[in-house]
């Protein structure tokens, strides 16, 4: 019998690997819509700072592309029943977009559809979602607020930042290919309060406190960020973890280092993604007590383990 290749000298595997390479910057500008409804605050702010990238692999991207060529299926579905779709915005092009918090806090909504036969005069958000069998089975039980709260609050949002009152969350079983859809009702109070915790992690200087204080909690076992939370691991290096940055006004960002010399202080998200020789990382990120640090802004130093180590400008320590 002839020997099996080994695990990464197959044609899947290079096919992952092409996935991989084509996936986009995994570094979102703002703080999305269809996250805002996650339990962990800390979690929701190391991604808005973008401090570690995502563990993805190839299959999950895969996935996720699967369930974007979806969204065309849902919409020719909905079209053959007699309702009206609008996806894209005229004036731009683009699918639905809104922001709120200063441009730092938004999503882009995958449409709105009109002549539904249990409302046929009400505009609704639309929402499109894949589940596989475990998922779905919830959902038809529970309903998606019950069972899949954050694409909820993503509908509360889209219905606050639209004026809409009403959305349609239609999903698909990607076992079975059965469908399953849910009118949600506009809640003013649930939207209100996500808006206000999305300004307070964007306003926030240091990582809110976690959902749990236990690295075996299973909502931390497997989060992206657990290193961060949990052990030493240091952060990314790119103004976002920087001392001296700060979301400013309509998505920008303010760098106080580069205001002090003199220089335009207002960077785009495609400046922020590599730090500057000023680079210090937010003292909070750091496992250890700030102890001291250089009037200039050359250097923090912190106490780690019973050890003093010294955080220099540019992100290199001593």
């Amino acid at each position: 019998m002839a020997q099996l290749p080994d695990n990464t000298n197959t044609t899947l595997y290079k096919i992952d690997q092409a996935v991989l390479a084509k996936h986009e910057d995994w570094r979102r500008a703002h703080l999305g819509a269809s996250q805002i409804g996650h339990p962990c605050k800390r979690a929701l702010w190391y991604g808005f700072r973008w401090c570690k990238a995502p563990e993805l692999s190839g299959r999950q991207l895969r996935l996720f592309a699967r369930g974007q060529r979806e969204e065309e299926t849902f919409v020719e579905l909905l079209k053959s029943a007699g309702v009206t779709i609008t996806t894209h915005d005229e004036s731009t092009g683009n699918q639905w977009r809104f922001s709120a918090c200063n441009g730092h806090f938004g999503g882009s909504m995958d449409g709105a559809a009109l002549g539904l036969v249990e409302a046929p005069k009400t505009w609704h958000v639309l929402e499109f979602k894949t589940h596989n069998a475990k998922s779905f089975k919830a959902l038809s039980e529970q309903g998606v607020q019950a069972s899949r709260p954050m694409h909820y609050s993503q509908m509360q949002c889209y219905m606050h930042l639209s004026g809409m009152t009403r959305a349609y969350y239609m999903a698909v079983n990607k076992d079975d290919d059965s469908l399953y859809a849910e009118r949600v009702h506009y809640d003013q109070e649930h939207a209100e309060a996500l808006l206000v915790k999305a300004e307070s992690i964007i306003k926030a200087n240091e990582p809110p406190e976690g959902i749990s204080t236990n690295a075996g909690w299973y909502e931390c076992k497997w989060c992206d960020y657990h290193s961060l939370c949990f052990e030493q691991t240091l952060p990314e290096q790119n103004c976002r973890t920087c001392l001296h940055s700060t979301p400013a006004n309509n998505g920008q960002w303010h760098c106080e280092a580069i205001a002090q010399m003199g220089e335009p202080p207002f960077f785009s998200a495609a400046d922020q993604k590599h730090h500057c020789s000023m680079h210090l990382f937010i003292p909070a990120l750091i496992k250890g007590i700030a102890v001291d640090a250089c009037p200039d802004g050359e250097w923090v130093e912190y106490e780690q383990d019973g050890k003093i180590i010294r955080n220099k400008a540019g992100g290199t320590w001593d």
